[in-house]
């Protein structure tokens, strides 16, 4: 029986190769490529962090180069220009996405807004998006929500430095300021932290638990999306454990849904006002879509606003000067008698243009999602087939030395040059940009800007802060930042009163 079986999988291989050089003798004009293996083509080629190794990659085989995964040909992009002609010529061709195992589970079968292919099922997605949930009208209702956990934040650092400086490490301070802002959002209730106010501490616990999980799984490689050989035998058991992932994440959005459908008193909450619009259009407004639309809010809202920030005070930190004139501006345009506030964002060029380096530097997504191409296209005047899956490397677009002086180096003053923001794409572009880019800008710079008007900060040490980012999805530090922290006695005084009131009801003076 053994014999048998390694002779079946020799005999599948063999298969399955003769059938990939024939498909790849089709191809004609495709952007150059690395030398791979048979069968699992350039795989074995892949290291962690992937934006790295494809940087390096195009430094030998150009700015739009070629790599097969398996059966998958993929077209790896870092040409400015090239990206243009993707989102604007080639915007609808691109607009799919591919059919992965993770939007099988974490999709809802590629149901969602993120998963889903270009037509009118996205079109409906996009528009409620646009309209219900993220147009400046509801974003505007949601302000006060913003405010509270931006002031929290600052709370629990002016009760800590209230004295004088002291060690504060602030990347599970931003996730949970992030995270709760998202879920009072949705819900209307706070999930993390020690607060009076947060929801059930054991239902807290458990959704903690699946946002651990999602950070493992959702950047979770699967070979069997390439190789269906090792998806049959559920190769690292992923599938098992995505299938039950979403069981459990589904369980707990249904629970979410049914608990605001079944509430004596509705609230102004995303939730309720997608119920309300179930009420008119069942058909449509199913509890799927509406669990759809939560999860993506959830996923996409949380980690990169947190991570922003994070990178954002790293690059502070170790730019004391530019700290010293950003907080300059701040105590020039707004003053020490009142906290800034998210409209004066606009009012702080030099705020911004910190914000726009943090993310020319360390965008959060650093390979955009994943595009598919719905027929032949051309790009670069390369030839890309149908059903190829198309990666654009904005991590290495961002530090072009072609297109950024001194591409590497911390300078918020280089967006002080007209039209130089215009090269930003840390959002993506075209029909499948990230529609919360505005939310998310509206977060960063206010918790951001009172960061840097509440507080003194420096170093823990004389060494700077280490830079190096992780490997996931999303452009995580390495190491959690740590920071000394001092509260500025007269905006702390003045705005939050000379009583600094912690989470369990204590009080310094």
């Amino acid at each position: 029986m053994t014999s048998i079986f390694y002779c079946s999988i020799i005999l599948l291989a063999s298969l399955f190769t003769v059938k990939l050089l024939l498909r790849r003798r089709r191809f004609r004009n495709i952007p150059p490529t690395p030398p791979g293996l048979p069968v699992i083509g350039n795989l074995h080629q892949l290291k962690k962090p992937l934006h790295h190794q494809l940087h390096l990659l195009s430094q030998r085989y150009g700015k739009i180069f070629s790599l097969w995964f398996g059966s998958r040909l993929f077209v790896v992009v870092t040409s400015p220009s090239a990206v243009q002609e993707c989102f604007t010529t080639n915007d609808i061709t691109l607009a799919n996405r591919p059919r992965l195992i993770n939007g099988k589970y974490i999709g809802y079968n590629y149901t969602t807004i993120s998963f889903t292919n270009y037509g009118n099922h996205w079109r409906n997605l996009r528009r409620i998006m646009m309209v219900e949930i993220l147009s400046t009208h509801r974003l505007s209702h949601f302000l006060e929500m913003r405010t509270d956990e931006v002031m929290r934040l600052a709370r629990k650092l002016a009760y800590d430095s209230y004295q004088g400086f002291v060690k504060v490490e602030l990347k599970s301070k931003f996730l949970e300021m992030t995270f709760n802002n998202i879920m009072r959002m949705i819900s209307g209730k706070r999930y993390l932290g020690d607060d009076i106010d947060v929801i059930d501490v054991e239902e807290a616990r458990k959704f903690q638990n699946i946002l651990n999980e999602l950070s493992k799984l959702g950047g979770a490689s699967n070979a069997g999306d390439f190789l269906p050989i090792l998806r049959w035998i559920d190769y690292g058991n992923l599938e098992k454990r995505l299938k039950s992932f979403s069981e459990r994440v589904d369980k707990f959005l249904q629970g979410l849904v049914d608990r605001h459908r079944n509430a004596s008193q509705t609230e102004n909450t995303m939730v309720d006002h997608l119920l309300s619009l179930q009420e008119s259009n069942p058909e449509y407004y199913t509890d799927q879509i509406i669990k759809g639309l939560i999860f993506v809010m959830i996923i996409a809202g949380t980690d990169t606003s947190a991570v922003t920030l994070e990178w954002a005070m790293s690059n502070l930190l170790n730019s004391p000067d530019v700290l010293k004139k950003a907080q300059k501006e701040m105590d020039t345009h707004i003053g020490q008698g009142r906290l800034m506030e998210e409209k004066d964002v606009s009012k702080l060029p030099y705020l911004q243009n910190i914000i726009y380096e943090t993310l020319r530097l360390h965008p959060p997504v650093p390979l955009l999602v994943p595009r598919e191409s719905s027929d032949d296209c051309t790009i670069g005047g390369y030839n890309v087939p149908r059903g190829t899956i198309v990666l654009v490397n904005i991590w290495a677009i961002h530090r072009d030395p072609e297109l950024w002086s001194d591409p590497t180096s911390f300078k918020p003053e280089r967006f002080e040059k007209e039209g130089e923001v215009n090269k930003l794409i840390p959002f993506g572009m075209g029909r499948r940009a990230c529609p919360g880019a505005g939310l998310a800008q509206r977060i960063v710079g206010t918790t951001l800007g009172l960061l840097i008007q509440c507080f003194e900060w420096k170093r823990i040490s004389e060494e700077k802060i280490d830079m190096i980012g992780g490997s996931g999805v999303t452009l995580t530090k390495v190491i959690p930042l740590e920071a000394m922290c001092n509260a500025r006695h007269p905006i702390i005084d003045k705005v939050l009163s000379k009583s600094i009131t912690n989470d369990d009801g204590q009080t310094k003076e």
